[in-house]
This record gives C-alpha cells, sequence and structure tokens, in this order.
C-alpha cells in the first residue's frame, strides 16, 4: 500500500512516524550496564569539649567546628553513590565508639543523615580527649568491618602528651587506607563551659583544663624547675601553666599521627570538599549498575505529540478566507 502523493513531504506525517519509532525503541531498548566505583567508609567524629570551639563561620553566623564537622558529613553522604556503604562512630575520651556498622547509602540514607544530624558534644561520657589513642582505636575498627576511616577532629589531646611524644601504634601502618581531617582554626579561642543541664556559663579557664601531663616519669627539665624534690615533687612545686584552655587546630600533631598510621591527612576549610578529599585517600570498589534509559526515547515520543497536537491545533482554529 502506498502512501497518498505528498504525504511523504507532509511534516506531520514525519513527526507522527518519528514518535511511533522513538515509542517502539523505549518499549524495547535493553537496559545499560554502567561500572561505577563505590567505596566502605567509617566516618568517626570527635564530640569532645574542644569540638565547641567557634572558629567556624557558616552563612555569616559563627558556627562550632562539631557542626562544620557534622556538615562536612553529611554533605559526603550525598556524595556517594549507591552501593556504596558508610558506618558511623563517635571518639570521646581514649577510644572510639562504633554507631552503627556501614550500611548502604542509597536504602540507608534518612537513617544515616539523621544519625549524622543528632550526633551531639553530650554524647561524650569523660572530659579528656586522648586523641592519638582513638584514632588507634578507630583503625582497629575499621580493619575488622572492614572499611576505609575519615577521622575528623582537632586533634586536641587534653591532657596533652607527656613529653609530646605519640603512644606506640600497635597496627600496621597503611593496612587501613583513610584521612585524618583537621577540624578548626590554628588560632587559639576560647572553649565554652556548660553547666550540668547543658547551658553554657561561659568559657574554660587555666585553672580548670590539665596543663600538663604528670603520669609516668617527669621529663629532662623537672630538676631545674622550682620546688623540685626527687620524692616529693618530681614534677617540681608550683601548678603547671600554659594555654591548653583554649582550643586550636593541631595540625603538627596530627600530620604526625598520619605518617604514624599510614593515613592521609588535610584540613577541613569547607564542608564540601571533604568528599573529593576522601575520594583520593580511600579505596574504591567497582560495582556495576543497571542503568534504564527508556525514559529518554520515550520522553522524545512525547514531544513529537505534543509538537503535533499543538500544530494541529492552532491550524484548526485560523479564521476562513471569505470569498472574495
Amino acid at each position: 500500500m502506498r502512501a497518498p502523493p505528498g504525504t511523504l513531504r507532509d511534516w506531520r506525517f514525519w513527526l507522527l512516524a518519528m514518535a511511533f519509532l522513538t515509542l517502539i525503541a523505549a518499549l524495547l531498548l535493553p537496559r545499560l550496564t554502567l561500572t561505577r566505583e563505590a567505596r566502605d567508609l567509617l566516618v568517626v567524629i570527635d564530640v569532645t569539649g574542644s569540638m565547641n570551639v567557634r572558629d567556624y563561620e557558616v552563612d555569616g553566623v559563627p558556627a562550632a567546628r562539631l557542626a562544620v564537622a557534622k556538615r562536612a558529613a553529611r554533605d559526603l553522604l550525598a556524595a556517594l553513590p549507591c552501593q556504596s556503604r558508610l558506618g558511623l562512630g563517635i571518639f570521646t575520651e581514649r577510644r572510639s565508639f562504633l554507631l552503627f556498622e556501614p550500611a548502604e547509602v542509597c536504602e540507608n540514607y534518612a537513617a544515616i543523615d539523621g544519625a549524622l544530624e543528632g550526633l551531639d558534644w553530650r554524647m561524650a561520657w569523660e572530659g579528656d580527649s586522648h586523641v592519638a589513642r582513638g584514632v588507634h582505636a578507630a583503625l582497629a575498627i575499621a580493619a575488622s568491618l572492614p572499611a576505609d576511616l575519615v577521622f575528623l577532629t582537632d586533634g586536641q589531646e587534653a591532657p596533652p602528651l607527656a613529653g609530646g611524644a605519640l603512644p606506640r601504634f600497635e597496627g600496621e601502618p597503611g593496612k587501613v587506607a583513610g584521612v585524618l581531617m583537621g577540624v578548626g582554626s590554628p588560632n587559639p579561642s576560647p572553649i565554652p563551659k556548660f553547666d550540668a543541664d547543658g547551658r553554657e556559663t561561659g568559657f574554660y579557664a587555666e585553672q580548670d583544663v590539665p596543663q600538663e601531663d604528670r603520669s609516668g616519669p617527669p621529663p629532662a627539665d623537672a630538676p631545674s624547675r622550682a620546688g623540685w624534690d626527687p620524692r616529693n615533687a618530681p614534677w617540681g612545686g608550683e601548678a603547671a601553666t600554659g594555654t591548653e584552655h583554649l582550643g586550636s587546630l593541631r595540625e603538627d600533631h596530627l600530620r604526625s599521627l598520619a605518617a604514624q598510621t599510614g593515613l592521609g591527612f588535610a584540613v577541613l576549610r569547607d564542608p564540601g570538599a571533604l568528599a573529593a578529599v576522601v575520594n583520593a585517600n580511600t579505596r574504591a570498589r567497582p560495582v556495576e549498575l543497571r542503568v534504564d534509559i527508556a525514559a529518554i526515547p520515550a520522553a522524545l515520543a512525547l514531544l513529537c505529540l505534543t509538537l503535533l497536537f499543538t500544530a494541529g491545533a492552532l491550524v484548526g482554529r485560523r479564521p476562513e478566507r471569505l470569498p472574495a
């Protein structure tokens, strides 16, 4: 059967034919299989008192380090592709505590995001902050999952390390990939102080915070201190002084800790930049993803039909030419 004369020159015929062909393609087109990079991560966030220091600015408003760390972790969650897995832990005192094991990010997005948003400094069960031991503990947890580690902290040890020496790392450096993210400004800032009901009452003073770790053997300079006595005052006869009551990013300490454990290191300046740092310092896991692309030809068919009927309606509304 041949098309009527002039049909092949009619644009409406070609629109209808295009709609028919693209609709058939939408019905028959197979799914595409793509390979993308997924990751298995354990995010551990420091919730100790120094993380309450407000040395960031978000939308023109001062923001605490903990709030910025949480925002960065939520941005990281949003940037991870489906089939990635993310677990969450907190650090306080001398250990890292696992809240939940890595879960698939797309199926559990709302639950993971809500858990990140709900993190609070009140979760800390002790006032001490042995950061190096906390990182060592987090690495052991990550190795058992297994997952790569993302540890967000300002690096402030409270009390400070005796002699400034890192505790011994019992693990294998580099066995767990990951990154130490330094949170905060290097400029010392006052640390907010809260009462038992969680109300802010001011800032920590020098006498409120241990300025020196006086456990273990005294330092080499102890005999030169005022009031020193080898038995009764091996650390000297006066109270230690310093600036440990002020919070600051301990970048050099975190770099040394990263070198000891084989982790990467970066400073968190922009919450949105965490995903790029994590991608550069963690291991990708290739996964196959089946993508249904039938929506593309179906949309094209709908467009052709819309143009066809819109043009037909406009032509049908033209006023008839009156005879002369």
